[in-house]
């Protein structure tokens, strides 16, 4: 283990902030990095918990073929052999990689130049397609190039900033809290934020616009229309920078206000305010994100919003642009490698003059002559047999992918499927025929790209466990036994980053906006000495550059922007009569992605423990708050937790995308949703899925901790798995109760090897509390209705076990001991504070939450739990003022 601290760049989303990685007595803790411009030291709560997800429970350490362990040597092998048998038999188009934005830059490099450049066939893509697809041939259409002109700190600078299809506070907590600081020191600054649901980041939102979902795009084409009736454009830039800009106008002239105001589902004072706003604000940023891409039309939703910032002449100038957010660490870098599989490297793309240059470069006569398939069709050619080997790379699209249940359905018919991570028992490596050990975060050394264009280091600060090896370090073992050895030579990751940085720069002359080629030359002591730096890197731009385009020059042929005229349309899967609901996914604020990392600590489990779906009461009348909620589409069903809430929208659900098989029963959000896709960019359709809503009768409801890490769920309708120090817990539920509950838990766990105290309820349920020498090994809850536990004082009870009789039986209860008031729900992850506790704050005189945070220092670290703090503050000072 490093003894020292390690300056490196956080393992979640696209905020990119630097980390410094302190080792302690046992691990290490996570503080943010001052001297990193991405964060200058804030980080969220789940950067702040880094430390507590390197444990080696449920790694992957050594390579498997059909779950069994084999050595390197005949891993690779089977590989390289495998690969080949398929492309002699039915040629290189057989042949597919899947990777993601958890890999590295010198990892993506190496895995994109062995199939694009040597195999031959474009099929790489990555889950970046159900992310960020959109919003790159957005900026391609517009720009000529995927450059995304903006930097954070003109998030600070605007005198507006519109968040639209974004819960910035929860998704990139980082970057709302500097524009939170930004908006305190400049109150006259406006935020706006666009969003069918009210979320956190309306907590600092000047106006709210909870428009029609889908609907996007005619709002901003009515804003490009207001602001041409208002004299608000700027004329010059138009006619001597744009192209496009009279189709451009008469097409959003075709959206009046009274027409946008009915089509987006808002009032004429709604958009009324919102037009004004942006008619007042001379320095505009557009932060957008998921709820923009991830649509069947999120091209033209993004190009509507660019259209606005080039008409107004709102780009290239501090605290102006439209800016799209990525949603991982290295979701740039992998565009900037040709990770996806319309690109080729280096942002070039399929023209004839590019293939040859990077054939020149990389010295091969055998790249790809065209793009190859994109991740839906990808996954649906390995379903139809035209794909017989794929190789998936640090993802898991057995969840993450829409209609997933098809997904795995093809993948179990596929005659070789690899698969590279770092956990064995995922969904996806469940159906892997070569399972091969992955280094993780912590392990790794690279480069990520954030999403303002700023390179950072990852620098290692643990052992590889195991035989855990770097991506780049097996694509090139296969490489050269599939007899590709010079061009796949690398001993250090920095010489896969100086051979990047070459080529981007190769027969370049600024006719391509990536360019890193002054980073070419770095020694490997320079590469690992690397500041963050934002691109272009050159001999134009040797310290980088913060923005782009302040020249009025484009990457176009002509050096001029492109405005698009855009047609709004809503999506076509439409609510039914017998779904009549839109199902809404996304993130919540202390989970990531298919929770194999997150879902490892206790603390970013207790904010929001099981999976959830969120509607307003008026739509589901019969469902109340706690009761399980089946959810429906034409492609499947869910279990989830039912948590009304008057602030969704009618005719609105939201469900998280996190849960996997290994963390609950039936949460996948991605088996219900359909794979329609934006023609342009083939990215999904993630936020307008018709569902229904049914109650789910329960039997029974209850809750099981164990002792250790006792994996396999009961065999119950519904579970969920919760992560707690040193204890396995689920909670559960059937639609039928045993008749012998003791019988029922010994089939599951030999509880006869240990001392029970037990209790029946009159309402046919069961307590039951296992000891043995003197611990707790075992705790169970069953009621009628969801039992009302005090789970702090369980887990607690497995460290430290009751001493009285009558401590037991507060345990056996469910209960603390006599005196300890329950915390509540954890509202605040950083500090472990929950809501009864905050309440009684409130109620003891606590007026707000500077004074919260004096008292119990919530809000006070990464301050994403600050909105909700304002809502308690909020409901105990109504209830106060009721009562008196």
């Amino acid at each position: 283990m490093n003894s020292t601290t390690v300056s490196t760049t956080c393992a979640y989303c696209g905020v990119g902030c630097g980390v410094k990685m302190r080792p302690q007595q046992e691990g290490f803790t996570a503080c943010g990095d001052d001297s990193h411009p991405a964060n200058l030291g804030r980080l969220c709560v789940k950067g702040s918990a880094l430390g507590e997800t390197l444990d080696l429970e449920g790694r992957l350490l050594h390579p498997e073929i059909d779950r069994q362990p084999v050595s390197w040597s005949q891993a690779l092998d089977a590989v390289a052999q495998g690969l080949q048998a398929i492309i002699r038999e039915y040629g290189p188009q057989a042949v597919a990689f899947y990777g993601s934005g958890q890999l590295l830059t010198e990892d993506y490099y190496v895995a994109n130049k062995l199939m694009k450049g040597f195999i031959g066939a474009g099929n790489m893509d990555t889950n970046s397609r159900l992310c960020m697809a959109s919003a790159v041939v957005g900026y391609k259409r517009a720009f000529g190039a995927d450059a995304v002109p903006c930097s954070y700190r003109d998030l600070e600078l605007a005198d507006c900033v519109i968040l639209t299809g974004s819960n910035t506070a929860w998704a990139h907590p980082v970057v709302y809290q500097r524009l939170a600081q930004a908006k305190k020191t400049r109150p006259e600054m406006r935020v706006i934020v666009i969003d069918p649901r009210h979320t956190a980041t309306c907590d600092i939102a000047d106006l709210h616009l909870p428009l029609r979902p889908g609907s996007d795009a005619a709002l901003f084409c009515g804003a490009l229309n207001a602001m041409a009736e208002r004299g608000r454009l700027d004329v010059e830039s138009l006619q001597h920078y744009t192209e496009g800009a009279d189709e451009t106008l008469a097409a959003a002239g075709e959206w009046p206000e009274a027409k946008t105001a009915a089509f987006c589902g808002l009032t004429l004072a709604q958009l009324r305010a919102f037009y004004q706003t942006i008619a007042d604000s001379d320095r505009l940023v557009t932060l957008y994100s998921m709820g923009i891409n991830q649509s069947s039309s999120g091209v033209d939703k993004c190009n509507a919003i660019i259209n606005l910032h080039l008409a107004m002449g709102k780009i290239g100038r501090e605290g102006c642009g439209p800016f799209s957010i990525t949603g991982q660490p290295n979701a740039m870098g992998g565009r900037e490698v040709g990770g996806l599989a319309n690109q080729l490297a280096a942002h070039m793309g399929f023209t004839a003059d590019d293939i040859a240059r990077v054939g020149r470069f990389w010295k091969s006569d055998n790249v790809t002559k065209s793009a190859g398939l994109n991740a839906v069709e990808l996954f649906r050619a390995i379903e139809e047999g035209q794909i017989k080997a794929v190789w998936i790379m640090g993802t898991n699209p057995l969840v993450s992918l829409p209609d997933a249940d098809r997904v795995r359905a093809g993948l179990a018919r596929c005659p070789l499927v690899i698969v590279s991570d770092v956990m064995r028992d995922t969904d996806t490596t469940r159906a892997a025929h070569i399972c091969l050990p992955a280094q993780a975060w912590g392990e790794k050394n690279g480069t990520v790209t954030n999403s303002e264009r700023r390179i950072s280091r990852q620098r290692a600060f643990l052992p590889a466990p195991g035989e855990a090896k770097p991506d780049w370090w097996i694509l090139s073992q296969v490489a050269q036994r599939m007899g590709f050895s010079e061009a796949f030579a690398y001993q250090h990751p920095a010489e896969i980053f100086r051979e990047h940085a070459a080529l981007s720069g190769f027969e370049n002359n600024g006719a391509r906006a990536f360019d890193i080629s002054g980073l070419a030359q770095l020694s490997n002591r320079q590469w690992d000495e690397l500041r963050p730096v934002q691109w272009p890197v050159n001999a134009a731009n040797p310290q980088g550059r913060e923005r782009l385009f302040s020249d009025g020059r484009f990457f176009h042929a002509d050096g001029k922007a492109r405005l698009i005229a855009i047609t709004p349309r809503l999506p076509n899967n439409q609510p039914t009569d017998v779904y009549p609901l839109i199902m809404n996914t996304g993130r919540i604020r202390d989970q990531w992605h298919t929770m194999t990392r997150t879902g490892k600590s206790a603390r970013l489990m207790q904010h929001i423990s099981e999976p959830y779906c969120q509607f307003h009461p008026d739509d589901a009348p019969h469902i109340g708050a706690g009761d399980l909620v089946r959810v429906s589409s034409s492609h499947g069903w869910l279990l989830l937790r039912a948590q009304p809430d008057s602030l969704q929208p009618r005719g609105s659900v939201f469900v998280p995308m996190h849960w996997n098989s290994q963390f609950s029963q039936q949460a996948r959000v991605d088996a219900l949703v359909e794979a329609h896709t934006d023609p342009l960019s083939g990215q999904p359709e993630s936020k307008h899925m018709p569902v229904s809503l049914r109650r789910w009768q329960t039997a029974w409801q209850g809750e099981l901790f164990i002792r250790g890490s006792q994996l396999t769920p009961p065999a119950t309708a519904y579970w969920s798995r919760i992560a707690q120090p040193g204890v396995t817990h689920y909670t559960l539920a059937d639609s039928s109760a045993p008749q012998d509950w003791l019988a029922w838990l010994n089939e599951y766990v030999a509880t006869g090897q240990w001392t029970c105290q037990s209790a029946r309820l009159g309402d046919g349920g069961f307590n039951l509390l296992a000891w043995a020498d003197g611990e707790l090994q075992l705790a169970f809850y069953a009621h009628r209705e969801r039992p009302e536990l005090e789970r702090q004082a369980v887990v607690a009870a497995f460290s430290q076990p009751p001493q009285t009789a009558q401590q037991r039986l507060a345990l056996l209860a469910g209960r603390a001991e006599n005196g300890k008031a329950p915390a509540g729900a954890t509202i605040c992850s950083c500090f472990a504070v929950g809501a009864v506790t905050i309440a009684d704050a409130v109620r003891q005189g606590c007026g707000s939450v500077q004074q919260l945070g004096a008292k119990l220092k919530c809000g006070t670290n990464c301050g994403s739990c600050i909105p909700e703090l304002k809502k308690i503050l909020a409901e105990q000072i109504s209830l106060n003022s009721g009562m008196s």
